[in-house]
């Protein structure tokens, strides 16, 4: 008996996915749960575990293929993990003479080594089925040198084109440049980007914070905050969402959004904290952080650093959000323009802290300094309102105790 294998019902805002890569082949076994197929959306990279034991009997949509909801993928025998299944003959292994000429078929985890070791799979020999080429085939390959190409006939007028094109290549030596696909997720970050940039009066105001009171009191009692709360560790980001927290309750506008001719004012936070992996930025949702203590703050963007660099963060854990903290100086940026995460109206960026030498009271300290930005959309909040933002966020770091107390 045969079953099929959908493509998970994606969130209203996801209107369609691509296959990114085929853990299993037709004839391949698995087990219940195990990863078959991960499908990239313009969020997150979805994976699709298998319904039930069986064999893989055929793919339908191939790596690449753009996918909807629900749509299928694949089909699969019932069938318990390890039994033998003879492998049904593909298109391409059926009819190898038909193949398209120069026509390349190789096996994802090959594809994958070949793009990390830049191995151009023209060159491998396959071993595989109809002169598939596998994992082993790119293995052996790199240990070897590769075989030298002949050089092809190039004509006076294809001369004279090279010539046109790389007017300064000649005595650079080898200029090696490579073309890869946008993935699906860093497109739709460069185009939310640019429809923020494009769309919004998008304006950056700074003010800098003296990070000491913070330090003092996280170098103080982060070993017993981490005993209390199960091994949580205390870091700064719990300290700046609960602020923000705060200054979002003093200045509503900035916890607001424009939708249309309508200002939709927001009696929750919702704070976005920005994660970066290797495939692009993130940003999961802190729901209801006015309800939320230190410990649940950082234990939960802990949870969402760890299941972002795995690519297991949820699509609907990244929808909503009313206002977004992105922390820059992880990677040592010591100031920058965040821009804005519509619909939201505002982001507010953290950085590097450095010591800088300050006057205070008439005397020249050294204390540990961090740059604030808060980006913001003019048209629904002014200047002032921006700048009393970042005072009341940099009053309450100064003096944490106005954390606690709301004041």
């Amino acid at each position: 008996m045969t079953n099929e294998i959908k493509v998970p019902a994606f969130p209203e805002s996801v209107q369609e996915g691509t296959i990114a890569a085929w853990h299993k082949q037709p004839g391949e076994s698995f087990s219940r749960d195990e990863i078959i197929v991960d499908i990239e959306t313009d969020k997150v990279v979805q994976e699709v575990p298998a319904p039930a034991d069986g064999v893989l009997s055929e793919i339908r949509k191939g790596e690449g293929d753009t996918v909807i909801s629900n749509e299928v993928i694949a089909v699969y025998a019932n069938g318990a993990a390890g039994e033998a299944a003879p492998a049904p003959a593909s298109p391409a292994e059926a009819a190898p003479a038909q193949r398209a000429e120069g026509e390349i078929i190789a096996a994802p985890a090959a594809k994958k080594m070949a793009q990390e070791n830049g191995i151009d799979l023209s060159l491998v020999t396959g071993t595989g089925k109809a002169g598939r080429i596998t994992k082993e085939d790119v293995v052996n390959f790199k240990a070897a040198p590769p075989p030298v190409k002949a050089d092809p006939v190039v004509t006076k007028k294809d001369a004279v084109k090279k010539e046109i094109a790389t007017p300064i290549a000649e005595g650079l030596g080898e200029r090696v440049e490579k073309r890869v696909p946008m993935t699906r997720l860093r497109a739709r970050i460069a185009e939310r980007l640019l429809e923020a940039t494009q769309s919004t009066a998008m304006l950056t105001t700074f003010n800098e914070v003296n990070m000491a009171p913070i330090m003092a009191l996280r170098a103080k009692y982060k070993e017993r905050f981490e005993k209390s709360h199960n091994g949580t560790r205390l870091g700064f980001m719990g300290f700046f969402v609960k602020a923000a927290v705060e200054a979002l309750r003093r200045i509503p506008a900035v916890n607001a959004s424009i939708d249309g001719n309508d200002v939709v004012y927001h009696g929750y936070q919702d704070i976005g904290v920005a994660v970066s992996t290797d495939k692009g930025l993130v940003v999961p949702v802190l729901r209801n952080t006015e309800n939320m203590g230190l410990a649940e703050i950082e234990n939960s963007i802990r949870d969402f650093g760890l299941r972002a660099r795995d690519g297991k963060i949820a699509i609907e854990e990244m929808l909503g959000g009313t206002f977004t903290i992105t922390n820059g100086g992880v990677f040592g940026s010591l100031m920058s323009t965040p821009i804005l995460n519509p619909p939201q109206a505002a982001i507010l960026g953290m950085h590097k802290i450095q010591e800088r030498p300050m006057a205070v009271d008439g005397e020249v300290k050294v204390l540990p300094m961090m740059y604030l930005a808060l980006s913001y959309d003019h048209r629904l909040i002014d200047g002032k309102e921006a700048v009393q933002f970042l005072v009341a966020i940099k009053d309450m770091i100064e003096d944490p105790a106005r954390i606690i107390l709301e004041i």
